[in-house]
């Protein structure tokens, strides 16, 4: 028997079971109807702002699930993404892969209005999962019970943003990161369909397009030219077909070889995801359930719920 290598298997067990449990630990942590006493209109005011706000602009929401996803994936939902930089230190929102969100003037709205019914009671890190959550029910996606109880971080470095994919992030680098996060390549494949709705710079696939990747579609590729010609500043749905539906057509893109970064397409390099890829494609409710099973999971990741947190009455800065 090879015991090193079986050394390195427990480990490797054991490292797992680690992520798996904390991963649990947190979601413990939170609960439903967190605010049912302490601010009982919580999910309430922010639903209604938020369709006030999709209404005189609909693809921000858009931007609210990719802005979760950000402040998730780097310190834990802590709300940290929504700090404003300082003189001795820039914060994660100025760092060049969050330079293109919008929509922080929407959640400063939404929090002014908390602050008026529950002074220093919800915090900016559940306003965050509320919003994206309302977001994708006012994209025609289902509407799922959003765990609460979060606090907000009082650290927020943009160098720390370094973490997150970038559009040409290949299978193995995607997966190896939602590991280290306590998901699994399964929420990668489902979270990623979050690319059905919302826009892409073209300086973010152009190197897809000159010289062509043989892996887009030639059709599509010259399509894509036509709209972002040399050194443009020019945006593209994500999804041209159904740009504001929650849906499964994303799938049926990737398939088509239309996925637009190459994160995308890498969803079809191994045996595993291709197969995912096509159920998702075909299963428009299997979609929804397991898209919200999978945003909640992601919503507890690193998650302060006592003393290391705090309760912001200003989400751009530390009380």
């Amino acid at each position: 028997m090879d015991l090193g290598g079986r050394g390195v298997m427990l480990a490797a067990l054991a490292f797992a079971l680690a992520l798996w449990l904390g991963a649990m630990g947190a979601q413990g942590q939170l609960q439903v109807g967190y605010y049912s006493h302490s601010c009982p209109r919580a999910e309430d005011i922010v639903r209604e702002e938020i369709e006030k706000a999709l209404k005189d602009d609909e693809g921000v929401g858009a931007d609210l699930l990719r802005m979760l996803f950000h402040d998730c994936f780097v310190r834990g939902c802590d709300g940290s993404i929504f700090l404003d930089s300082t003189k001795t230190s820039k914060a994660e929102k100025d760092a060049k892969i969050n330079l293109e969100l919008e929509g922080f003037e929407i959640i400063d709205a939404v929090k002014k209005k908390l602050e008026a019914a529950c002074k220093g009671v919800v915090s900016c890190a559940d306003l965050l999962a509320f919003a994206a959550r309302d977001a994708i029910v006012h994209y025609g996606g289902i509407h799922y019970k959003v765990p609460s109880g979060r606090k907000d971080g009082r650290i927020s470095l943009a160098s720390d943003t370094d973490i997150l994919p970038s559009p040409d992030s290949k299978l193995a680098k995607l997966t190896d990161l939602f590991i280290s996060k306590g998901l699994n390549q399964h929420d990668l494949v489902v979270l990623s369909g979050a690319h059905t709705v919302g826009i892409a710079h073209c300086d973010a696939f152009e190197n897809r397009l000159d010289p062509q990747d043989p892996t887009l579609d030639s059709k599509y590729a010259r399509s894509l030219r036509k709209q972002c010609p040399a050194k443009s500043n020019n945006t593209v749905s994500m999804d041209p077909h159904t740009p504001h539906k929650f849906d499964n057509h994303y799938y049926r893109l990737v398939l088509r070889n239309r996925g637009l970064f190459t994160s995308d397409h890498t969803l079809l390099s191994s045996p595993s995801t291709a197969s995912q890829v096509n159920r998702l494609a075909s299963n428009y409710k299997s979609f929804q359930l397991e898209f919200a099973a999978s945003i909640v999971k992601m919503s507890a990741i690193g998650v302060l719920t006592g003393h290391p947190g705090e309760v912001r009455t200003n989400c751009r800065r530390v009380n």
